[in-house]
């Protein structure tokens, strides 16, 4: 169970890198749906199979199924691939480079001070998950679900905008 944790460590490691230097946007959010899938892999070795399933369904799914609807619905195309290309400097990974590697320092700290991972002191289940996430937590799930909405309405706008050879908002003359 080890390898495969480690394998999938890995995977999740380097999918995360490709999806951050891809210029395609599609391309991109293929490598986070694998980045994704292998994070639910290390979920399960972990023995959280219920977090894996969650971050299957949620994340590998509806999310990143939204977010290439939305990148479609676009139809950025070759121009946004030049436009990354010229904003995207080697400089400007070095920032977020520091900060992975204080993390992972964090991690190996935590590791080396305890020894070993151990298991939590109970299990969760879906019905713990669905009582967070719909009793003391509505209000804050309620709102992400607009936000989503909102941000998927204001992509078709723009995106019609787009498709219709205007800008939007003025008159022609």
């Amino acid at each position: 169970m080890a390898a495969i944790f480690y394998i999938a460590a890995i995977v999740a490691i380097l999918a995360t890198v490709l999806m951050l230097t891809q210029l395609n946007a599609v391309h991109a959010l293929l490598y986070l749906t694998v980045s994704l899938l292998s994070v639910a892999v290390v979920f399960y070795t972990l023995g959280a199979p219920f977090m894996a399933a969650l971050e299957v369904i949620i994340y590998a799914g509806a999310i990143m199924i939204l977010f290439v609807f939305v990148v479609m619905l676009l139809n950025l195309g070759k121009h946004a691939v030049d436009t990354e290309r010229a904003w995207v400097k080697p400089g400007m990974f070095t920032g977020p480079a520091i900060l992975a590697a204080i993390l992972v320092g964090e991690v190996a700290y935590v590791l080396a001070r305890s020894g070993s991972l151990t298991a939590p002191a109970g299990k969760i289940g879906p019905h713990e998950v669905a009582l967070s996430l719909y009793g003391p937590y509505l209000l804050g799930v309620e709102l992400a679900s607009f936000l989503l909405l909102g941000a998927l309405v204001g992509a078709y706008h723009v995106g019609a905008r787009r498709a219709q050879g205007g800008t939007g908002g003025g008159s022609s003359h």
